[in-house]
């Protein structure tokens, strides 16, 4: 009796630090992204990744800082590092997991990264796939801002070529703020970002 205890315990420790060692790993990375370190930040959620099979979220990270890095860089070559690297780590969790509404708004960003990097090019190979993959996050969550928000913005940035009429996508706009009201993330890590940027979108449509 007293070796099973011994071993509940130290179970229970190793999960304890295990848990520990995630979360300090993960406030690290978000710390070194903080400083505008995206090299030392994406290499070190590709360790946690490595270490934790079974959350999305740090390969989900090396996705979304890649990609957001693709809209301030302007060498292609670079350009394309960046978005190989953020498919490659948003694929491995693609494998896994189809249901998840925010992998697909991430490859929505990813294309639409494509798009903004070389629009004569990628615009017409690209648009199409951008919204197929926010559809996708919608019909697996409806309620989910970033994908609401996410193909608002995307075909608001395009409205001045398509002319569109951008009323409704500016109600879709008010309605993610709504969403991102309420929203209500599922782990501590959960993706949360969007806010900001919808908000200055929503200034634009007034």
């Amino acid at each position: 009796m007293k070796k099973i205890i011994t071993l509940v315990a130290l179970f229970v420790v190793v999960i304890g630090s295990a848990q520990t060692q995630f979360e300090q790993g993960m406030n690290k990375a978000f710390g070194l992204w903080k400083e505008g370190k995206n090299a030392e930040a994406s290499a070190l959620f590709e360790r946690i990744a490595a270490a934790e099979k079974n959350s999305y979220l740090p390969n989900y990270y090396v996705a979304l800082i890649n990609a957001t890095a693709v809209f301030t860089e302007k060498d292609k070559t670079k350009i394309d590092l960046l978005l190989t690297k953020a498919q490659d780590a948003l694929d491995i969790e693609l494998i896994k997991d189809q249901a998840n509404s925010e992998l697909y708004v991430m490859q929505a960003l990813i294309y639409t990264g494509y798009v903004v990097a070389d629009p004569m090019t990628n615009g017409m190979k690209y648009s199409s796939k951008v919204m197929e993959a926010y559809a996708k996050a919608k019909a697996l969550d409806p309620n989910n801002p970033r994908a609401v928000f996410g193909e608002a913005d995307y075909q608001l940035g395009g409205a001045k070529w398509t002319g569109v009429d951008t009323k409704p996508l500016c109600a879709q706009v008010d309605k993610s703020i709504e969403l991102f009201n309420t929203f209500k993330p599922a782990t501590p890590y959960a993706p949360k970002w969007g806010l900001d940027r919808a908000l200055e979108i929503q200034k634009t449509c007034k």
